[in-house]
């Protein structure tokens, strides 16, 4: 009912404290449930249809920490590279995949902290949290955003990496591949294949 007054719910637990990967891997499976959806949904910006021989630059953002990164870190990202690259580069001259996928479900141990909940509260005593929220575990030199652009476009995809580091912790590196778009091949093979047919 919309005249009832909500509870006034805590803001989210800043990402620091999920940062490190201390545990094991808790994915979501059958025993682990009501796993909140993560924030990213859409893992794929831009002109994805588009053939590989119309991007042929590529700039990778590579980590360089062992860490978590939340799902709506990866979101902030996602958007922050979108939107830069829709004002410079333009709506149809790029394709962004986001590589890691937030399967690792993180535990918040929920306790009351308003007066009068001493009674209610348990303190440590069965300590074992509930599910709060998605990251992905990522490791040094994994990729964590693929850029996919023109060639003369390819300072303005490395501007838009640089400020989506800003919506990472720890050090990130960007790599202006040698490959040709998203393919295995480094661009002289490609051209050389291409040639033969």
């Amino acid at each position: 009912s919309s005249s009832s007054t909500p509870l006034p719910t805590m803001g989210r637990r800043p990402a620091r404290c999920y940062r490190y990967n201390k545990n094991k891997p808790y994915p979501k499976t059958r025993y682990c449930r009501g796993v909140p959806d993560p924030k990213i949904r859409i893992f794929d910006v831009g002109k994805k249809k588009i053939p590989c021989d119309e991007f042929p630059a590529t700039v990778h953002m590579v980590c360089d920490e062992y860490q978590q990164l939340t799902s709506e870190a990866l979101e902030a990202a996602r958007i922050a590279v979108n939107k830069y690259m829709i004002t410079n580069a333009g709506r149809d001259f790029f394709h962004i995949r986001m590589r890691p996928h937030p399967f690792n479900v993180i535990r918040i141990n929920k306790t009351l902290s308003c007066a009068g909940a001493d009674r209610l509260s348990s303190g440590m005593r069965g300590a074992f949290g509930k599910s709060y929220g998605t990251a992905a575990r990522v490791d040094i030199g994994q990729v964590l955003i693929s850029v996919r652009t023109k060639e003369e476009k390819c300072q303005i995809a490395c501007e838009a990496l640089r400020r989506a580091k800003f919506k990472f912790p720890g050090r990130q590196k960007i790599h202006v591949s040698s490959k040709f778009g998203f393919t295995r091949f480094t661009k002289d093979d490609y051209a050389k294949w291409k040639a033969m047919g």
